[in-house]
């Protein structure tokens, strides 16, 4: 709100200095800056209970077992306690009991990769990276099977991909869930830290000037002329284009949860499924030549997986993504029918790239088309495997298209949602620097102008001139607390206050004031902003209206009109009209003014008198109701 005016009575000296008072400023929604760009509010996005729904379905899918169509006793209670530890609505509960519970399970579970997510999810660093190697290992040793390479292999590398992956997700999770939580925090920050930035700005060049004001007023009439010069240039800059931005501050999340963590662990997963699949193809005895061609598409597919799946930012392909998708479908289709070919994980991989490649209207039935093929596929081969045996390998194509396509989703989001949250920090600093830039004008503008009127007088009456300069340093030192209190919640100005200081400045001024109607009719809000915009009618009268000798104020319900008799100067015709409201040449105060008023739903005219000589600005406020819930909202 802005900044107040002492309000003196007959008996009272001018150089008593009212402090500001503080409250909040009344809002526009016009203060606004399109440097900041367009943003995206981050409530428009996936809710936090789509993404604990991607962690649920890779939870699910991971606690399928490999060729067994119902789990164990004991991984019913470890999957409960892994979406405890997972999820982001649970997460206060996991700790040391729900690992501790998890390690007496594994053994008996057959799910040792969601113990290696919750060790690096619990564990502190560097000690989890130690005993996720360990729990890996372990799961070699306890892994079902023959006990060969394969078997072995199978097993480190389920838990290894799968604790990787449930940790990634999780942490992703986190912090997409702590960056919609935490954007008020960084819009504070933000402003928090532009207002100190123009603090010091303004204290540096305005604040500067008002010290150097009171230091001549001291010294007496010598200093009179030179005390002009110094207001004189310090309403200029008051009255000049808003102040420079800013560079944005940086993020507030911590690095260890960023996005980047993503790559390491997606081509540590891509390289464990490569080992697998290859231990497999040379198990099966494949021999000669088909064995190479295997192994070579096994490797092309899920190098092209992994490629597909790197992190980027929303919206971004992967460059050449229509012949890369293009060779990874030939090469997973093709297998499908090839004699002895790798088994359908292949065609997951592919499923996984359409979905993060493809449009969702696009990549969801071409997946669904691409699992069909697959289950077509396997049923017709006579070699292929029964119904149940089908059905587990499509749930794994599911599982690992859902895994990687989920990790590729939550990378996206946070990258969205820690955009959003940057641009709406940029939007409030760009709101806060407007605001600031537009108090600055219309507070001191008023306070200097009639610090120059007060040495000009002193110049020109010898006999006074002791009175006009101490005004004048009353008034900069009103003026000086004002400026150190625009940054904050600003100064409070009154009407009341406002309608004794007119007076008395216009007085002084040789201009005679006249008041018509009662200034206690406006309150709240419509009291806050005629304080205003009279301050600014003021200002205008004492550096424009040449010649004045009279000006009135009127005021009725939900209006303010104030008139003078002064010419019509250029400059002041160039505040008039559409240049004034798209802030043209002269027209800072009138444009400030009028975002004010729409504000609060009113409307603002000013022109030359109908007569041909004056100037009369009116402002027009909707029905007390109205304003009361402007000041609400």
């Amino acid at each position: 709100m802005p900044g107040p005016v002492p309000d003196p009575r007959p008996d009272t000296d001018v150089r008593t200095v009212s402090r500001p008072r503080r409250r909040p400023h009344p809002r526009t929604d016009t203060d606004t800056d399109h440097a900041a760009g367009p943003h995206k509010d981050p409530d428009a996005g996936p809710t936090p209970t789509v993404v604990s729904v991607i962690l649920v379905v890779v939870i699910l899918g991971f606690s399928v077992e490999p060729g067994v169509l119902l789990p164990r006793p004991a991984a019913v209670p470890m999957l409960l306690l892994q979406l405890v530890t997972c999820l982001p609505s649970m997460r206060r509960l996991r700790g040391a009991w729900t690992l501790a519970v998890q390690i007496l399970l594994a053994p008996w579970s057959g799910l040792p990769g969601f113990l290696g997510a919750s060790v690096l999810l619990v564990v502190e660093r560097p000690v989890r990276w130690i005993l996720f190697t360990v729990v890996v290992l372990a799961a070699g040793v306890l892994a079902p099977g023959d006990g060969g390479a394969h078997s072995v292999l199978n097993g480190i590398g389920n838990a290894l991909a799968h604790g990787l992956i449930l940790y990634a997700l999780t942490r992703l999770a986190d912090l997409y869930t702590e960056l919609r939580a935490t954007r008020g925090a960084l819009v504070e920050a933000r402003v928090a830290a532009e207002r100190e930035r123009v603090g010091r700005s303004l204290d540096a060049v305005l604040g500067t000037a008002l010290a150097e004001i009171i230091r001549l007023a001291g010294q007496g009439t010598e200093a009179a002329r030179e005390l002009v010069e110094v207001a004189r240039t310090a309403t200029e800059r008051v009255r000049a284009a808003p102040p420079a931005q800013s560079a944005d501050g940086a993020d507030i999340p911590s690095a260890a949860l960023t996005p980047r963590m993503v790559w390491p662990i997606v081509v540590a997963t891509h390289l464990e499924y490569l080992v697998v699949g290859t231990a497999f193809l040379l198990g099966t005895g494949v021999a000669g030549g088909r064995v190479v061609v295997y192994v070579a598409a096994l490797t092309v597919v899920v190098g092209l997986q992994a490629y597909h799946s790197l992190p980027r930012p929303p919206g971004v392909r992967p460059p050449y993504a229509v012949w890369t998708l293009g060779a990874q479908l030939t090469l997973a289709l093709g297998v499908l029918v090839a004699p002895d070919g790798p088994y359908p994980q292949l065609v997951a991989f592919a499923t996984a790239s359409v979905l993060i490649v493809l449009p969702g209207r696009v990549a969801w039935p071409t997946a669904g088309a691409l699992t069909a093929l697959a289950a077509i596929a396997m049923l017709v081969r006579t070699d292929g495997p029964m119904a149940g045996g089908t059905a587990l390998l499509l749930l794994d194509i599911v599982v690992i298209a859902s895994v990687f396509y989920g990790l590729a989703l939550l990378t996206a989001l946070v990258h969205e949602v820690r955009e959003a949250r940057a641009a709406l920090a940029a939007l409030a600093v760009a709101r806060e620097r407007r605001r600031i830039a537009r108090d600055v004008h219309d507070l001191l503008g008023y306070g200097l102008s009639a610090i120059a009127l007060r040495g000009e007088l002193a110049v020109r009456d010898r006999e006074r001139a002791a009175a006009h300069l101490a005004d004048a340093a009353a008034l900069a030192d009103r003026a000086l607390a004002e400026l150190r209190a625009i940054p904050g919640d600003g100064p409070d100005l009154t009407l009341a206050g406002e309608v004794a200081s007119a007076r008395e400045v216009l007085t002084a001024a040789g201009v005679a004031v006249r008041v018509r109607g009662e200034a206690d009719a406006a309150h709240g809000v419509s009291d806050a902003l005629f304080a205003t915009v009279l301050r600014e009618a003021v200002t205008n009268v004492l550096r424009h209206a040449a010649g004045a000798r009279r000006c009135e104020v009127t005021f009725g319900p939900g209006l303010l009109r104030v008139a003078d008799d002064g010419g019509v100067l250029p400059v002041r015709a160039q505040a008039t009209g559409a240049e004034a409201g798209a802030g043209g040449a002269g027209g800072n105060g009138l444009r400030n003014l009028r975002e004010r008023v729409a504000a609060l739903g009113g409307a603002l005219e000013a022109g030359p008198a109908a007569h041909g000589r004056g100037y009369v600005l009116t402002v027009r406020l909707e029905s007390a109701g109205s304003l009361r819930a402007a000041s609400s909202g």
